[in-house]
């Protein structure tokens, strides 16, 4: 049976990328989600990008856009007065700015073309949502007046991990926003600041970023049955590198 995927953020571990395909033993008829976030940390910023261009052709693949994704779109594109480049270089675009010196106009192209059509979210016909960070509308992504916080948002997340366990969604205390979808899925802030390296869940949400921008590893989940598999700690796959610790 084919199964539905969904894959961490990534930034530049192609190596990561390879060994949990592999782990999950990927098949052609399997669908993934890309929860965005495939650059700036680890060196191969470029190649994950070319992997992902080349995998779509003989995969059912969704790609959704991350932040760091964005700005990486800005600086190839030259507006970079909508780039703190002293921010950006801190969190791994200065790893991702050095390996594009050795790429071709034609290369930047293709990736330029690839970032531009990634995706805001997903939302399946399960009610399950598939979106980088999250969203700040009461009433959903529809409403959301600000889009780019479907991939800057941290305030979902953050909600979250604050909820009381025993607060029932019937209280007029839970917010809103945690009822409209069956399940959420999202990336963007690393499960590693809470301690953990393994998919975290909680209210409905899963979260799936375990750090593989730092010293955890990149995860693959099936998404309906929650199994999932790991890739070595970035920092084990690329140890003369310092990623974004």
């Amino acid at each position: 049976m084919s199964r539905i995927l969904v894959v961490g953020d990534i930034h530049g571990g192609l190596r990561a990328v390879h060994q949990v395909l592999e782990r999950a033993s990927v098949q052609p008829h399997d669908t993934l989600i890309f929860l965005g976030d495939y650059v700036d940390g680890w060196s191969q910023s470029p190649e994950v990008l070319d992997f992902l261009i080349e995998l779509q052709h003989h995969q059912h693949c969704i790609f959704i856009r991350g932040n760091h994704d964005e700005l990486l779109l800005d600086w190839l594109e030259s507006r970079r007065e909508n780039i703190d480049e002293t921010q950006w270089y801190k969190h791994g675009g200065e790893a991702t700015v050095l390996a594009y010196e050795k790429v071709s106009e034609a290369q930047k192209l293709r990736h330029i073309e690839f970032l531009k059509n990634l995706k805001n979210y997903h939302l399946d016909d399960k009610n399950r949502l598939f979106i980088h960070a999250g969203f700040t509308n009461m009433n959903g992504i529809d409403y959301e007046y600000y889009p780019r916080l479907f991939y800057w948002d941290r305030t979902l997340w953050e909600t979250a991990l604050a909820l009381p366990e025993d607060l029932s969604q019937e209280s007029v205390y839970y917010p809103k926003r945690f009822t409209l979808y069956h399940e959420i899925y999202i990336g963007h802030t690393p499960v590693t600041r809470i301690g953990q390296t393994v998919p975290v869940h909680k209210a409905g949400i899963w979260n799936v970023d375990t750090g593989a921008a730092f010293k955890g590893p990149l995860t693959i989940l099936d998404v309906d049955t929650k199994e999932f598999w790991q890739s070595e700690p970035l920092s084990h796959l690329y140890p003369t590198e310092k990623g974004r610790n």
